[in-house]
């Protein structure tokens, strides 16, 4: 019943337009353990009025069967700024119309009043008990995406078997029930909660649980400059600042207020490198900043860069804040905790493609290290079940610039990150130090960790499919390659198959998911390599690092290897001119 989605597929069936209406129509966005990501639009394969009817009443039904007492507790929806002018669909609109799906079947909903930072609504099920949650997002998609994102009553993404679950459960609903498309219903209902208010107050309250240095946050004269990229971000990490006694920090003017055009980027996420930062760049040197926090769009990730004593800015990997964090999360712990038994109940985990720095620190140190598959679904999960066994889960952060410092969020949260980035940031300039220089002490100290990955484009998933079956039939049937250019393959997992030839019985510990490429390859001379591809882009992904043992301080040399075997990747394995796949362009 959307005018302008409707008016779009009434003018392609008068003209004829098969090809369109085919796009539109030729098959249904896939609800996985992501949600629900795609374009705004028209027709069952994007984001719209429909479909995201059908999704909630699936969803619903989901949920009914799974609690007796959803009508007591109820759901949370979230929402970021997200819109787009030609099919009418925007985050709140989509919002909306889920909160009307369920309270249509008398389950109360916790509708926020106003734009949301995701980690909000995974903080919002675990504060109030819910059932579970929803955040309308596209995360750093380009402008055209949206998504649909989900939360279970652990207060964690969904996992398998949920999915397959939900999906079922959306074949069933398609027919929209009786006042669906009436939103306006929801504002007069009893169902309908704003937790704005107290989720803003609770949020702050709780996050303060990781604020040691009060003192020295009050007296700093470190200055940061910080970057919603038009996205949610710049009220809640002001907020945070305050609740951590930090001075603001500058707000990049033309990026703080929420514009779903992102119209001074190309692209709105962080990780693209310093095209995103261009604006903050200038801004830091216009009010002599150190140092840069940028969030994504929906306020979950977190990029991070300082200037250095050359003049010129290094934006920190991942991997690189991974390490920082982790150091400065155990470092306050341990001087919180005398108590040295305490440790044996202590973990940090991090994603499979994550550099593996925890896991020295943690040896060294004498606490637990877990690694999980790619994405916080699997941290967030692990995590929760920690911590149901009464253990404490200090940090978890993948290569993607996410990061959870705060056992309130079961997800990545790129507010907290960015406070406790710059209270740590505050705290090492009163020793003088920068963030660079105690990321080297801490290699220093628990082996260089270099770590390198990018990706390519691909559009066709048979060249995909194509390009991982190369490598498990690389010197004839069932036979993955043993060496790569001049590099011999010691070891490889293939998370696809469920092979691992490190088992004694060659079966992989992690789970394993026929739906998604992912193979690790270990080399003889400590390198490993992992090829995967993204289960919301077009993209094959590559993640590299060499670890050295403390005492190896040839950083270049190992620079140099690590170059080496990232050019020997992709000429032999990935083949960009062969399969035509287009290279990542700054």
């Amino acid at each position: 019943q959307n005018p302008k989605t409707s008016a779009t597929v009434k003018q392609l069936v008068a003209d004829g337009n098969a090809r369109e209406l085919q796009k539109y129509f030729g098959s249904r966005m896939e609800f996985g353990t992501a949600g629900l990501r795609a374009a705004m639009g028209a027709g069952i394969s994007h984001m719209n009025d429909l479909t995201i009817i059908q999704t909630t009443q699936g969803f619903c039904r989901y949920l009914e069967k799974n609690f007796s007492d959803l009508k007591k507790r109820g759901v949370v929806i979230g929402f970021d700024a997200r819109a787009h002018l030609s099919s009418g669909g925007s985050s709140k609109r989509f919002a909306r119309l889920a909160a009307n799906t369920f309270i249509s079947q008398g389950v109360p909903v916790y509708l926020f009043s106003d734009i949301t930072p995701t980690p909000f609504v995974p903080y919002t099920v675990t504060h109030l008990k819910l059932c579970a949650g929803i955040m309308i997002t596209a995360s750093h998609n380009p402008k055209q995406d949206n998504g649909y994102k989900v939360y279970w009553e652990n207060g964690a993404q969904i996992i398998s078997p949920h999915d397959k679950g939900i999906s079922q459960a959306i074949e069933e609903n398609q027919e929209p029930w009786p006042q669906a498309w009436d939103d306006k219903r929801i504002d007069s209902s009893l169902l309908l909660h704003d937790p704005y208010a107290t989720v803003n107050k609770e949020y702050f309250k709780d996050i303060q649980k990781q604020c040691f240095h009060r003192n020295i946050n009050k007296e700093t004269n470190l200055k940061f400059v910080h970057t919603s990229v038009h996205g949610v971000g710049h009220k809640f990490v002001q907020l945070a600042f305050k609740a951590f006694d930090l001075s603001p920090p500058f707000a990049v003017p033309e990026q703080k207020d929420p514009d779903p055009e992102f119209p001074t980027v190309k692209y709105p996420n962080p990780e693209e490198g310093k095209g995103v930062l261009t604006l903050s760049f200038a801004l830091a040197e216009k009010d002599g900043a150190k140092i840069i926090l940028a969030n994504d769009p929906d306020a979950d990730r977190l990029a991070v860069a300082e200037k250095q004593e050359s003049g010129e800015w290094k934006v920190f990997s991942g991997n690189e804040l991974g390490a920082l964090l982790g150091w400065w999360i155990f470092t306050c712990w341990k001087n919180n905790n005398r108590d040295t038994r305490a440790i044996k109940d202590v973990y940090m985990l991090s994603s499979t493609v994550s550099s593996k720095i925890l896991r020295a620190i943690a040896l060294k140190e004498g606490f637990h290290f877990e690694e999980t598959l790619t994405g916080f679904k699997w941290m967030g999960n692990r995590a929760k079940q920690l911590m149901d066994q009464g253990k404490a889960v200090l940090f978890a952060f993948e290569e993607a610039i996410g990061y959870m410092c705060c056992p309130a969020v079961l997800d990545k949260d790129g507010v907290s990150a960015a406070v406790i980035t710059a209270e740590m940031a505050s705290f090492l300039a009163t020793r003088n130090l920068s963030l660079s220089q105690q990321l080297k002490a801490v290699y220093d100290e628990y082996g260089f960790h270099i770590t390198k990955a990018s990706y390519f484009i691909c559009h066709d998933p048979k060249v995909i499919q194509q390009l991982f079956d190369n490598l498990r039939n690389f010197d004839g049937k069932n036979t993955y390659p043993k060496s790569c250019g001049r590099f011999k393959v010691s070891g490889i997992r293939d998370l696809t198959t469920g092979y691992d030839s490190s088992q004694p019985d060659q079966k992989a510990i992690l789970p394993t998911s026929k739906s998604s490429q992912m193979i690790t390859f270990t080399f003889a001379n400590g390198g490993v390599a992992t090829m995967r591809t993204s289960g919301t882009e077009p993209k094959i992904k590559y993640y590299s690092e060499l670890c050295a043992p403390p005492g190896n301080s040839d950083v270049e040399q190992l620079k140099k290897e690590l170059d080496e075997l990232v050019n020997a990747l992709e000429k032999h394995f990935f083949q960009p001119e062969k399969n035509n796949l287009q290279r990542k362009t700054e």
